[in-house]
């Protein structure tokens, strides 16, 4: 036989005898697919992120401002929040002065005020006001254009109200209402349509200002030359609350996910460096002397936070040189955060090691498991654009938390007691995973 297919047949028979290597070869590109298509809403009926949180505060005792918290409600990419949680369980309606707190503590990253003065009396035009904490621009950019969509497609009828408010304040009620008797026969001559129910359209604040087209007599929502138009009679006090002093933003809302994937890789090498020490006879030699297993394991653990701090902070300092990221003021919490991370990522190394029977199906396993948590810890995408149960399984991940970190270090210049809940879930997810790993390892063919 040629020698060429016998060593084609060699390397097949290899691998098919490592079930794992065959199962991972399918799995990842499998699984990768069907994140993705979820993420992205593939063949979904309603394409586009959902359940974002939205907090709304209604400050406003007119008619509309109900009317467009129903239409924010309507709108499937938002999660409307118009209630605060007391610690007995009990609830009210949020107020302004809760959003700060709340922003800060990652409860929601948006909001939006409808003020009392929403249909301004000394002049034409409507007044909003908008809260948010642009932490992920993806995210940011999405819901101001889905927020401005759901707002300009009510604004019509707020500004006819204005518009209705500021005529009576020159004419008078009773001079208005001729006004708009003789404005709804006017057009019921030129145009035709009931001149009671064009008025009685007026009165409530629709000058025309849009189209009843639609077959369930919602408004369409206004065109794009409309929508300029709109922009500058809207005034909206846009109030960021959370990263005003933040240099160079995108590249820190970025560096952390890139860091932590990097680590990720990086330790999970050194872990499974562990079957190459197996394999040239390393673990006999030592543990002929005064040492055990656990001792090998505990410092291979200390090796890799040790290198994983290392690493993270040459990745942020190469964000500082390179993009102006400002690690400087927030060195200490940085350091801090780092080594929970590393410790995080080292007990995740360990644990492919102590699940792996062999180094191909470990760097496979690694691969695998890499990919799916940057996927669904927001290291690629934000979490909010998930579907819900993929949000929920994302802050069982370790790269959830420590972005989550390095986002409340970087950006939001987060106290050590603002920061200690980060640090306690990586410090619960790395025991819990060390001490896996280590029964495991006590129970498995390595150290033989």
């Amino acid at each position: 036989m040629n020698p060429i297919l016998v060593l084609l047949r060699k390397d097949f028979a290899h691998f098919l005898s490592d079930r794992t290597a065959i199962a991972l070869t399918f799995m990842v590109p499998f699984a990768m697919i069907y994140l993705f298509g979820q993420i992205f809403h593939v063949n979904s009926k309603d394409p586009g992120p959902s359940g974002i949180p939205v907090a709304v505060v209604n400050q406003s005792d007119n008619p509309a401002a109900a009317k467009l918290i129903d239409a924010l409600m309507a709108e499937k990419s938002f999660r409307i929040l118009t209630k605060f949680v007391n610690p007995d369980k009990t609830t009210r309606p949020l107020a302004e002065g809760d959003l700060r707190p709340l922003m800060r503590a990652d409860e929601f990253r948006f909001a939006l005020i409808i003020p009392k003065d929403l249909v301004r009396t000394d002049d034409i035009g409507v007044h909003l006001k908008i809260y948010s904490n642009p932490r992920n621009e993806i995210e940011s950019e999405t819901v101001n254009g889905l927020l401005q969509k759901t707002l300009f497609s009510n604004v019509p009828e707020l500004l006819g109200q204005s518009l209705e408010a500021r005529s009576k304040a020159y004419l008078g009620d009773k001079r208005f209402d001729q006004f708009n008797t003789s404005m709804a026969s006017a057009v019921a001559d030129a145009f035709g349509g009931d001149r009671n129910r064009i008025k009685a359209r007026m009165e409530n604040g629709n000058f025309a200002l849009r189209r009843l087209d639609n077959d369930d007599g919602a408004p369409d929502a206004p065109s794009s030359g409309m929508r300029d138009a709109l922009t500058r009679i809207v005034k909206v006090d846009n109030i960021q609350v959370v990263g005003n002093d933040v240099r160079s933003p995108a590249a820190t809302q970025l560096v952390g996910g890139w860091a932590i994937q990097f680590l990720l890789f990086a330790l999970t090498a050194s872990a499974t460096g562990l079957f190459a020490e197996k394999e040239i006879g390393i673990f006999d030699r030592v543990l002929s002397g005064p040492v055990t297993r656990g001792d090998i394991l505990w410092s291979k653990f200390l090796y890799g936070i040790c290198l994983g701090l290392i690493q993270l902070l040459v990745l942020f300092l190469a964000g500082q040189l390179l993009y102006g990221i400002d690690i400087s003021g927030q060195a200490v919490r940085l350091v801090i955060v780092c080594v929970f991370a590393a410790a995080a990522c080292t007990s995740f190394g360990m644990l492919i090691a102590a699940l792996s029977p062999t180094a191909e199906s470990a760097r496979g396993l690694s691969t695998f498991a890499i990919l799916l948590m940057s996927a669904i810890g927001g290291a690629w995408f934000p979490v909010s654009f998930m579907p819900e149960i993929i949000q929920k399984f994302s802050k069982l991940t370790l790269v959830y938390w420590s972005i989550e970190g390095f986002s409340q270090v970087l950006w939001a210049h987060a106290t050590l007691a603002e920061l200690l809940p980060t640090l306690g879930y990586l410090a619960l997810i790395t025991t819990i995973v060390m001490g896996f790993s280590v029964w495991r390892f006590s129970r498995g063919k390595i150290f033989d």
